[in-house]
């Protein structure tokens, strides 16, 4: 049987229209899937919880949760600490990681860039496991849009890898850093993801706008 679901909205964004006018129907689709639903619902909205509009300085947009229980963590490409071995596409990150700054993280769970201002969100924040996608129709990206068009008040870097994130995301304001490229996916990376360098590019136009760098290596 199917149970409520008990996501808390977060309250940095609670204002957004998403949260009065979709959220009570996705909710109650989601209660009523009697499918396994990832993450956990603790962890539904842990990448807006991580980050109030104010402390964002880069976003990284992704399409849904891991599908496969214990994998995602609410975080767009990340995972439960711990987790061996790595999603294929978090190790291509990983892999672009320590050739473009020389060194990369020990652990998945990336809740340490979360911390530092880095909006790790997915456009479809919920997913039946084993269904890569299969809540992609929800409304979910309501939500996505939304937030970043809170986000576009003032220069940040948006990363966004892949031709889902970019359509999602089309046109951001030309005070914000944009980088496009494949996504990291085995299927994609060669295409462009490789040898793109978004991780030292992001910190060379936060320092050069005044900011700290994002420490991307160490927790």
């Amino acid at each position: 049987m199917s149970q409520p679901e008990t996501a808390h909205i977060p309250v940095h964004w609670a204002h957004l229209p998403f949260f009065s006018t979709d959220w009570p129907g996705i909710a109650d689709a989601l209660a009523s899937d009697t499918r396994q639903i990832l993450p956990p619902d603790a962890q539904r909205f842990a990448a807006l919880e991580a980050c109030s509009p104010d402390l964002v300085r880069v976003v990284i947009l992704g399409q849904d949760p891991y599908p496969t229980p214990g994998h995602a963590n609410g975080l767009a490409f990340s995972v439960t600490r711990g987790l061996r071995p790595l999603p294929r596409s978090l190790s291509n990150i990983f892999k672009e990681l320590q050739d473009d700054i020389g060194v990369a993280p020990d652990d998945g769970d990336l809740t340490f860039w979360a911390r530092q201002g880095v909006l790790l969100l997915n456009t479809a924040l919920s997913v039946p496991a084993g269904a890569a996608g299969g809540h992609g129709k929800l409304g979910w990206d309501r939500l996505a849009r939304q937030v970043l068009a809170e986000l576009d008040d003032r220069p940040r870097a948006f990363v966004l890898w892949g031709n889902h994130a970019q359509s999602v995301c089309p046109d951001p304001a030309p005070h914000h850093l944009v980088i496009r490229t494949a996504h990291p996916s085995p299927l994609s990376a060669r295409r462009g993801f490789f040898g793109s360098r978004p991780f030292s590019r992001v910190n060379e136009w936060l320092i050069a706008n005044g900011d700290t760098p994002i420490n991307w290596t160490m927790p």
